[in-house]
């Protein structure tokens, strides 16, 4: 099915406006306080806990295969967009990132830049602001990433891709077992999906940080809660083509945009050592001629 590209409207806010919606980082930083203190017990941070049982976690071999499952498990389109990704991210050097003004220093300059690079490369692609407000179990908080909105004009439907440039670094977690630790270095270093996959790769990394926190007698955090994790790239959102205007003084200085530049070395090598342990995997196993067949044994094992 071929899919053809066009420009999609910008987005109306998200439901809550800014004024009124709760410091996401002051929120997230008053619930690790607390559940530090408390040590995640009962009352105040324990009520923040996983209500999620304790026992019968999956195997970690059982996760690791269901990582390697996920991640080449993809659609054509979807396999087309990461490799384009993926060229682009390889080319942004440290002196581009001087061109885009950025209030914080979260790798803000890279996904605005890429971001350009798509849709001078024909793609609808744009930056996430999302923000969301704490209620239950899940502390408030926000979250920034691009989207890139494709168009089946075969059957009129738009098909919304996640790309998260930084995707590891959402699910590390303090004394890591080395299972865990093995997992969560094999999640790629760039997420380029649905929602629907991208959800299924949160719910294998929480089973696994489960695990890897009851190795150490350490209940799961809500930070690491699996609603936390969704609230990440589920909250309403606004799409930004150009990067968002922040005023403050300091806010455009060339300290953050060096500090954006350590991240663009940080994710570029991990990137070329991603490709590269590809490329090696493939020589050696043959793993380009059985990439089907493997992946339908994987899917087979990995059924309920």
């Amino acid at each position: 099915m071929g899919m053809d590209l066009r420009v999609v409207p910008a987005e109306e806010w998200w439901n809550r406006g800014r004024d009124s919606s709760h410091d996401g980082e002051r929120d997230l930083g008053l619930m690790v306080t607390d559940f530090l203190e408390t040590g995640g017990g009962s009352g105040g941070a324990g009520s923040w806990c996983s209500s999620d049982s304790d026992s019968g976690f999956p195997d970690p071999s059982y996760l690791s295969d269901k990582i390697q499952y996920l991640k080449y498990s993809m659609a054509q389109h979807e396999t087309e967009v990461l490799s384009a990704v993926r060229t682009l991210m390889l080319t942004i050097k440290e002196k581009d990132l001087h061109s885009v003004k950025s209030g914080t220093c979260n790798a803000s300059c890279i996904r605005f830049y890429l971001a350009k690079l798509l849709r001078l490369s024909g793609y609808d692609a744009a930056v996430c602001s999302a923000r969301w407000q704490g209620g239950g179990k899940v502390p408030g908080g926000d979250n920034e990433y691009i989207d890139i909105i494709l168009s089946d004009s075969e059957v009129g439907q738009d098909d919304r891709l996640i790309v998260d440039i930084d995707f590891r670094s959402h699910f590390e977690i303090a004394r890591a077992v080395d299972s865990y630790q093995r997992i969560m270095e094999s999640l790629p270093v760039v997420y380029v999906g649905t929602v629907a996959r991208l959800n299924q790769f949160l719910q294998v990394m929480v089973d696994a940080a489960k695990f890897s926190l009851k190795q150490n007698s350490m209940p799961l955090p809500p930070w690491r809660s699996l609603n936390y994790l969704r609230s990440k790239w589920h909250s309403p959102h606004k799409r930004h083509l150009g990067p968002i205007d922040q005023q403050g003084p300091g806010m455009f200085s060339p300290g953050l945009h060096g500090q954006c530049a350590e991240n663009l070395k940080r994710l570029q090598f991990a990137l070329q050592v991603e490709q590269e342990s590809e490329r090696f995997m493939k020589k050696k196993s043959g793993f380009s001629r059985r990439n089907k067949p493997e992946i339908m044994r994987i899917q087979g094992a990995l059924a309920p």
